[in-house]
């Protein structure tokens, strides 16, 4: 397996020419990288100006391994060629290097680049990327994989710190300030200008380090430009001020998954704080991370969750019921969330609102969530990117033990940990009853093992002592219910009283309407029962256009057109009962192709995980069906087409059953050929998230 690094960008407050001084004296060895031994000039070459300048050298490293793997390998020292090019007019130095011990079974490969920022030409930004691939190594490949990597780790961490030392010593020896490259021609000859400036036109180098300059309160200020690289590339002082702390490896998988989003989702694209999220509830773990995310983006799409906060109001019930809301922040500068489950009556308000809203309701509260890290991140000068939650279980009860309850319950906690990952920082539990465990033991088995790591539990009055509230949150914002001097607005619940319960029929008739209440509609495929949806087009040119994600399995998707309208689907009556009721079909099993229907469109072959766009022109008026078919395993091995890209690769079919989840729609031609705006917004509910997602093309 090739491992991959790629680096944030880098940047130095200080001129390309006083980094490139700073950056020679790294040779031909440096104290600073034990591991870095020696390094010779193998050839160096100048063009006739001077402006460009090739260095190449072999650099010896002695890498920290098992005495025991080097006996096996035979070598005491590898051995690497750096070829340097630096271009002193354009001001970059791009370096390029590679493994010439045992390059037979190991493929190394590094870039680096140092070039003048874009928006600062006193500063200079630099980038680094490698590729490790190790095809065999006496046996021990997982060993020397992970040596590697430690010791690439431990010398990127280093980088800018040894820059930074040179730079001082530079400081200590007056060279502050070295002039930019320029060309003379004196008697027919180019000569190269390098002078240093007298110390009273020097410039001084700063000594804070660039997060410095974040802290600005200047407009003009140009720690600004801190978070504006080049190609909207994320910046290693942006991802310290607000990201946190990251090793190299895990700064590479942010950097990585956010490249990948940005070239294949055509939807929004999520905040890095979030990308983040995903993540680190997969420990980093690039591919894991990556499907997790691309699960929870086309559920947030599907259901427009993105638009919640602005689009969905809270009932009055909701307002004057629900016993829960926002109060100040912890100690940590942590958003913090207060609920009096304890005060709630749950039961009455699935009984008059159902499951629904009260899903929602908590949707909102994580979206809002949110959106209050992002501000508190600006307003403490820290990375905020979890929020911490109170749950007060005065007056707990059986009664919040109703069967009904706990399945929303349930189902709540679920799609929560499915699409918020990483987002509870700590929950304090307060007033833990004796009903308590019951509850617990039903809900713990779906809360992530890492997520219960931050459950504090206080049963009776113990939050009030040592270790308790006070260690999290000021004291001059505990609530007033709890003791505390601060008065807290959120509303205390109560009974919901029983003449606003709905009906069980009102409540069925409105149940899991976040999964079916978008402009897409689910659909099943079976293996010999495929699905179709007849469109009958009155008018020639009409636009059919479609939007489909295929949720699981892989199908054929085909268009046809029949002048004569189909019979009324009949039901049958055996075949796969087992599997569900089978789709209707539309195409009689008399009909014969290319007497009584012909296709339109050439057959799609789409897998699992893809997003599919397109739309057809139709030539007659007539009826047109749409039909998705079961791919057999079979065809999939003898097909040519390529495989998906491995974000969803990995998952498996357990049955002869396929998943869509589509949408239709059909344009008039009148509109269609006066503006594209149609069509364009059907595209836009859709995002690609497969790297080889098939985009259908209009036939004409």
């Amino acid at each position: 397996m090739v491992q991959e690094y790629q680096s944030p960008v880098r940047v130095y407050k200080h001129p390309f020419e006083l980094i490139m001084a700073a950056y020679v004296r790294r040779f031909p060895k440096c104290p600073l990288i034990p591991m870095f031994v020696d390094s010779e000039i193998i050839s160096e070459s100048q063009s006739d100006d001077g402006c460009v300048l090739v260095t190449e050298r072999r650099c010896t490293i002695d890498i920290e391994a098992p005495r025991l793997l080097k006996r096996i390998a035979g070598v005491d020292y590898l051995y690497f060629i750096q070829k340097n090019s630096l271009n002193r007019r354009d001001r970059t130095l791009h370096i390029e290097v590679h493994n010439e011990t045992f390059s037979n079974r190991v493929i190394v490969r590094e870039r680096c680049s140092y070039t003048v920022h874009p928006e600062n030409e006193s500063w200079t930004c630099f980038e680094q990327s490698a590729s490790l691939d190790i095809k065999s190594f006496f046996g021990f490949e997982s060993t020397a994989e992970k040596i590697a990597m430690k010791q690439y780790a431990s010398s990127i961490k280093k980088g800018k710190e040894i820059i930074e030392y040179y730079l001082r010593e530079l400081e200590k020896e007056g060279v502050t300030y070295i002039p930019r490259w320029t060309s003379t021609v004196d008697s027919g000859t180019v000569t190269w200008r390098h002078q240093l400036l007298p110390p009273s036109a020097a410039r001084a180098i700063p000594v804070n380090s660039a997060k410095d300059g974040l802290h600005c309160k200047d407009s003009s200020c140009s720690a600004e430009l801190v978070t504006g690289s080049p190609d909207d590339k994320l910046d290693a002082d942006y991802i310290r001020r607000y990201l946190g702390d990251l090793t190299p490896l895990q700064e590479s998988c942010l950097i990585r998954l956010r490249q990948w989003l940005q070239e294949t989702h055509k939807g929004k694209i999520p905040k890095d704080q979030h990308v983040l999220r995903f993540l680190r509830a997969r420990d980093f773990n690039l591919d894991k991370a990556r499907e997790f995310l691309c699960q929870s983006l086309t559920w947030r799409r599907q259901h427009q969750v993105d638009f919640l906060l602005d689009t969905w109001k809270r009932p009055q019930l909701l307002q004057d019921y629900y016993s829960g809301g926002w109060h100040h922040h912890d100690k940590d500068g942590r958003p913090l969330y207060i609920l009096r489950l304890g005060q709630m009556d749950t039961k009455g308000l699935v009984r008059a609102l159902g499951e629904e809203a009260l899903l929602r309701q908590v949707l909102s509260i994580n979206e809002e969530g949110l959106r209050r890290c992002e501000e508190n991140t600006r307003v403490f000068g820290q990375p905020i990117s979890s929020w911490t939650c109170l749950v007060d279980l005065d007056g707990l009860n059986m009664r919040h033990l109703w069967r009904p309850g706990i399945k929303a319950l349930l189902r709540i906690i679920e799609i929560v940990e499915a699409n918020y990952p990483e987002t509870l920082g700590r929950l304090l539990i307060l007033r833990a009853p004796r009903v308590f465990p019951v509850l617990w033991t039903l809900v713990s088995p779906l809360i992530d093992e890492n997520t219960r790591k931050k459950f504090l539990v206080y049963a009776g009055n113990d939050y009030q002592g040592p270790g308790g509230l006070v260690d999290y949150i000021d004291r001059e914002i505990i609530p007033d219910f709890l003791q505390g001097d601060c008065m807290c607005d959120i509303p205390e619940g109560g009974m919901v009283p029983k003449f606003l319960y709905r009906t069980a029929e009102e409540l069925e008739s409105e149940e899991n309407r976040l999964l079916t209440d978008s402009i897409y509609k689910s659909a099943s495929i079976y293996k010999g029962a495929p699905y179709e949806l007849l469109i009958e087009i009155t008018e020639a040119s009409s636009v059919i256009t479609w939007d489909f994600d295929v949720s699981k399995g892989d199908v054929v998707f085909n268009i046809y057109h029949s002048r004569r309208a189909p019979q009324p689907p009949r039901k049958e009556t055996h075949g796969i009962a087992s599997l569900g009721a089978v789709n209707p079909q539309l195409i009689d099993k008399s009909w014969v192709l290319g007497q009584d229907y012909s296709t339109v469109e050439k057959a799609l072959m789409c897998r699992e995980g893809e997003s599919v766009q397109g739309s057809h022109i139709t030539r007659w008026p007539g009826f047109y069906i749409l039909q998705w078919r079961f791919l057999s395993s079979a065809a999939c091995a003898a097909s040519s087409m390529p495989r998906v890209d491995d974000v969803l690769a990995s998952l498996q079919v357990s049955s002869h059953k396929c998943k869509i989840m589509y949408y239709t729609e059909v344009l008039a031609s009148c509109d269609f050929r006066g503006s594209m705006t149609s069509l364009e917004s059907c595209h836009s509910g859709f995002s690609q998230l497969s790297g080889t997602t098939t985009s259908s093309t209009i036939s004409r």
